[in-house]
């Protein structure tokens, strides 16, 4: 790793050109001016709700800006560095990235140190307090409790964690390949506190949580991009994966946004929080308008930071449809806190699971509720048709090429995508979120099936043999950033068998026999997370058993199989102590949803535990049959490729003995 910038070859220079560097320093200046306008109108516009003591609410206003915009560098900047860098032979990005990665890096430390802030700030906001009270000799010691307390103060925990990890990344490599990785804590930053705002909570919450996770991974990536763009290089043309990216986040953004206004807004200009929205979505517009003439721009730069200031000003309060529903179920939450309470008997008419949930069940669950009771994912759920859409378009270009694709692939594909879409959308999803034995279901789907038919699909190579290689002299292009992503150090670390063993299998452990899976089956992020989670722990053991794509180095077809057992132990284990386990698993939170048909939680975890066992033989049964089945087929690749040497060993042997033969004969007509 490296903490220095790259050798150059002679003819490169070190610096910019005098013009390049006063341009750079006038957008600086002008970016600069610009935040600073923005983050007083965000503070300004929380001090007319004046929700903390004075100085709190403009401090918190203020820093919540700061943090988001910088985190939206962080993650927009490493995106940019990722699809225009022309790494060398070591990996090492080339001199052109160097000054975007240098405003990144800068950044991150401004991240770290707002974050760091912002966790006070926050604890100071949800008492009420003016920030230096907080520190008094009596409150200081509250300051622990708070952070169990808050899910927002936890939120800036998370967020500090993310950006140190960020800053510490980018402070020790200049490798394109450790970029890769940096994108993990740059997209969980960005994420954490929007997810525990107003599109975690009330009516529908479960489709504003997944709205919010696209719409800011959008959003964040355009601004990022942008920003650091207009930063690095002023004025420069802007290069065709650039362009691509942005119009892809900014039509992402808005489409995600215009669900988060339906479900949060209401009517657009009937409130300021909806007035807010269309500020937002018209500084996207404009931005991508310009875009269009294709150069970087401290204009473009200043739309993205406009809609930034709007979405972070509407965070600072409810959301217009949540109002009636938050003085309704005031008896649920403290407030002051922002946690979970339990009913104290108010007498409220809102239903429990809407508080819990954002939806109510519509009973017991059976068949075909499992199969007609849909709360569509607008995360993992268009995702996997994404996927769907994606594959098929590249096996239609490779048709028109007259090349052959494999029909068993498309169909396991197709499946993998329909199995993720059912999992996260249908009733599986809608009873999982409040019952256990049916989460374990979506599990089971997720970690054990769906991984499975998405390996079988060979989604690499099918990328491979449809993008086309970068032209000489360009830079590279999407099949090269495959190449590097699929042969890197992290990819060969993570699917390493014994690390692939130790996730699939640890995971289970370490979700539900801790703490841990309490706390995330209280919120439709924590959902989320563990189902992303088990798809890609699956994905990863999968592929290195049974993958046909090119990446990890992987075992004899013996080592595979004895890997593939190895798992069986320790999820009948996993499914047993389910079975026997005399307390239940997440109690709290499904004591809280209290649904009336489920009359024994520990009776329902007993079932959750059967499913588990049960349902881990299925897989291994399938993974077996294909297991088999390549290495009959290795056989006989390797069979044919010897027989084919031995024929044209043969051959050669006739046409010597053959050419010996001739030679005698010239030799007794020469003689005679």
């Amino acid at each position: 790793m490296w903490n220095r910038p790259p050798v150059h070859s002679e003819g490169e220079t070190m610096t910019a050109t005098h013009s390049d560097t006063r341009r750079s320093r006038g957008v600086g200046q002008l970016l600069l001016a610009g935040y600073a306008v923005a983050a007083a109108a965000v503070a300004g516009y929380a001090f007319t709700f004046e929700y903390a003591a004075p100085s709190t609410t403009v401090a918190h206003a203020f820093g919540s800006f700061t943090a988001v915009l910088a985190g939206a560098i962080c993650l927009g900047g490493v995106v940019l560095i990722l699809i225009t860098a022309r790494p060398d032979d070591r990996g090492v990005i080339d001199p052109a990235a160097f000054p975007a990665r240098r405003v990144v890096e800068r950044m991150s430390v401004v991240w770290l140190v707002t974050a760091s802030a912002m966790v006070f700030v926050q604890v100071a906001a949800d008492a009420g307090l003016a920030l230096p009270l907080l520190f008094s000799s009596d409150r200081i010691g509250s300051i622990g409790d708070a952070l169990s307390a808050s899910a927002y103060v936890r939120a800036w925990v998370v967020v500090t964690i993310c950006a140190a990890v960020t800053a510490l990344g980018l402070r020790l490599t200049l490798r394109w390949d450790w970029h890769v990785p940096l994108l993990i804590p740059a997209i969980i930053g960005v994420v954490a506190f929007p997810v525990n705002g107003n599109a975690g909570y009330g009516p529908d919450h479960d489709y504003a949580t997944s709205s919010v996770i696209v719409f800011t991974v959008a959003a964040s990536v355009l601004a990022g991009l942008k920003i650091t763009s207009a930063l690095a290089r002023p004025s420069d043309a802007v290069g065709r994966a650039e362009q691509v990216t942005a119009m892809v986040a900014g039509v992402v953004a808005l489409a995600f946004g215009a669900v988060l206004m339906v479900l949060l807004a209401g009517p657009p200009l009937g409130s300021a929080y909806g007035r807010l929205g269309l500020l937002a979505a018209v500084a996207v517009l404009a931005g991508l308008i310009f875009d269009l003439r294709g150069r970087a721009s401290a204009f473009s730069a200043l739309t993205a930071m406009t809609a930034l200031a709007a979405v972070s000003a509407m965070a600072v309060q409810i959301a217009p449809r949540l109002l009636p529903f938050w003085s309704a179920v005031c008896c649920y939450y403290d407030i002051a806190t922002n946690t979970r309470v339990m009913r104290t008997g108010s007498g409220s008419t809102v239903p429990q699971l809407l508080l819990m949930l954002g939806y109510e069940l519509p009973g017991a669950p059976s068949p075909l509720r499992m199969l007609t009771f849909w709360r569509f994912d607008t995360f993992l759920s268009v995702g996997g048709l994404l996927l769907a859409a994606l594959y098929l378009a590249a096996v239609v270009l490779l048709r028109r090429r007259s090349d052959r694709w494999p029909v068993g692939r498309t169909v396991s594909w197709l499946a993998g995508c329909a199995a993720l879409v059912f999992a996260t959308g249908s009733g599986v999803r809608a009873y999982g979120s409040a019952m256990f034995s049916i989460h374990m279901v979506e599990h089971m789907t997720l970690n054990m099936f769906v991984p499975l038919l998405l390996v079988l699909g060979a989604p690499v190579t099918l990328a491979l043999r449809v993008l086309p290689s970068a032209a000489p002299g360009a830079p590279p292009g999407p099949r090269e950033w495959i190449l590097r992503a699929v042969h890197s150090p992290l990819t060969a670390f993570l699917s390493n068998p014994i690390t692939a063993f130790v996730l699939f299998v640890g995971s289970l452990y370490a979700v539900y026999f801790t703490p841990l899976f309490d706390t995330l089956v209280q919120y439709h992020w924590g959902h989320e997370l563990m189902s992303l989670h088990f798809l890609l722990t699956g994905y990863l053991f999968y592929w290195g058993i049974i993958g046909v794509d090119p990446g990890p180095r992987r075992l004899p077809f013996i080592g595979r199989l004895a890997l593939l057992f190895a798992t069986m132990p320790f999820h009948a284990f996993f499914g047993i102590a389910m079975m026997t386990k005399t307390t239940a698993v997440g109690d709290n939170y499904y004591a809280t949803v209290a649904l009336p048909w489920v009359t024994s939680r520990t009776d329902d975890q007993h079932l959750g535990g059967a499913i588990a066992w049960g349902a881990s033989e299925v897989p291994v049964v399938i993974v077996l049959i294909a297991l088999v089945t390549q290495w009959v087929r290795q056989d006989r690749r390797t069979s044919a490729r010897s027989d084919r040497s031995e024929e044209a060993g043969s051959d050669d042997d006739m046409d010597a003995y053959e050419g010996t033969l001739r030679e005698l004969s010239r030799q007794r007509i020469t003689s005679t």
